[in-house]
């Protein structure tokens, strides 16, 4: 499964909008670190595909991809060299797969910032620092010890102590390791370092409910902090979106997805924190969705995009990989457009393929092997 840490500094909304994700109840307070230890949620993966197909086929079960959400500890600056909980936070964003990073940008005399004032600009340099400065100490810990063995003559170590200079030009030059080109060689020893900065980032700026209306008709200029932090965001590239942790509260509240809607009508959103989140999730990670007709459970999975079908077999269990010897396939549109498996494979649109099939968004698989 793969995870996405929420991450931010103190009192910005992680663990409001964590809670309203998940549905879970990590602490809220009004205080630097009133999360210490992660929050774990693994709330489904919306998905309408999956709704049709459960209508079409009538299985007994339907079950969603589904996507680990970790509510990490408030950052403040100095984590690095161990101010605040320091280490501890940074060895928790190592384990995740990608991260959250939520901003500020609400105003409130409630809710105290732990710099003194609102500058989610500021504030995105500080995170983006301590990351840096952590990556920053693995890399030159590991050129060193590569430049040991290059001196004992390990040619592969010379080699490694190009990469690690390159790696470490770019983080003293406030660059993330994610924006450096890597080549098949390289990708997994960035991947066994578990550097932060290598990993993909969603930036999330969460709003009051007065500056919605400003961010839904894309007005950004009417607020200096959705201004300053829509910029940023344009200038240097950033996936990102915007929030309200007090909507996304109320909405957790709510069941029925009719009701859901009108109450995000009514603020002229289209869809909750979740669906936004986990969406632009599969974008960062590079994901697709693959779904299975087997027996009484129709499902859902998340997978990599690019991924072969042994890799998508492996997914459901790693027996169906070692014994795979077909999948038979049909797109997600020609059995809508079908009715049912069978229809769809009477009509010729459901094709057999082989072990290194490519994988595509919306294929319906059925998987034949030998235990």
């Amino acid at each position: 499964m793969f995870s996405c840490g929420i991450i931010g500094l103190p009192n910005v909304g992680k663990s409001t909008i964590f809670n309203a994700m998940t549905k879970a109840h990590a602490d809220v307070a009004d205080y630097p670190f009133c999360t210490i230890e992660p929050n774990v949620g693994i709330p489904p993966v919306p998905d309408e595909r999956l709704v049709v197909l459960g209508d079409i086929l009538k299985p007994d079960k339907l079950t969603p991809a589904s996507i680990e959400f970790v509510d990490i500890a408030g950052l403040v600056k100095g984590a690095s060299h161990g101010e605040g909980l320091g280490n501890e936070f940074l060895t928790h964003i190592q384990q995740v797969d990608a991260l959250v990073e939520i901003v500020r940008l609400f105003p409130s005399e409630d809710v105290s910032h732990v710099d003194g004032t609102l500058e989610p600009v500021r504030d995105i340099r500080t995170i983006n620092t301590e990351l840096i400065s952590k990556d920053v100490e693995r890399v030159e810990a590991r050129l060193d010890d590569a430049a040991k063995k290059a001196r004992a003559g390990s040619k592969e170590s010379q080699k490694q102590m190009g990469f690690m200079e390159k790696m470490l030009t770019s983080l003293e030059n406030g660059r993330f390791i994610n924006e450096l080109e890597l080549n098949s060689d390289q990708i997994p020893i960035v991947r066994e370092m578990g550097l932060l900065t290598a990993k993909p980032i969603i930036y999330v700026g969460n709003v009051s409910v007065d500056q919605i209306e400003q961010v839904v008709n894309e007005d950004f200029e009417a607020d200096k902090q959705v201004s300053a932090f829509h910029e940023c965001a344009r200038k240097n590239n950033l996936i990102h979106t915007y929030i309200c942790a007090d909507v996304e509260s109320e909405l957790r509240d709510l069941d029925d997805p009719e009701e859901i809607g009108l109450f995000l009508g009514e603020l002229g959103l289209e869809e909750s924190a979740l669906d936004q989140i986990v969406k632009l999730g599969y974008q960062a990670l590079g994901l697709i969705t693959f779904f299975t007709v087997k027996g009484p459970e129709t499902r859902a999975w998340e997978l990599k995009r690019g991924a072969a079908a042994v890799e998508a077999a492996g997914k459901i269990h790693t027996d169906m990989a070692k014994g795979f010897i077909k999948a038979e396939v049909v797109s997600f549109d020609d059995i809508y457009a079908a009715g049912s498996f069978q229809k769809a494979r009477e009509a010729g649109n459901v094709r057999t393929e082989g072990k290194d099939y490519i994988v595509r968004d919306g294929d319906v698989m059925l998987f034949r092997f030998k235990a």
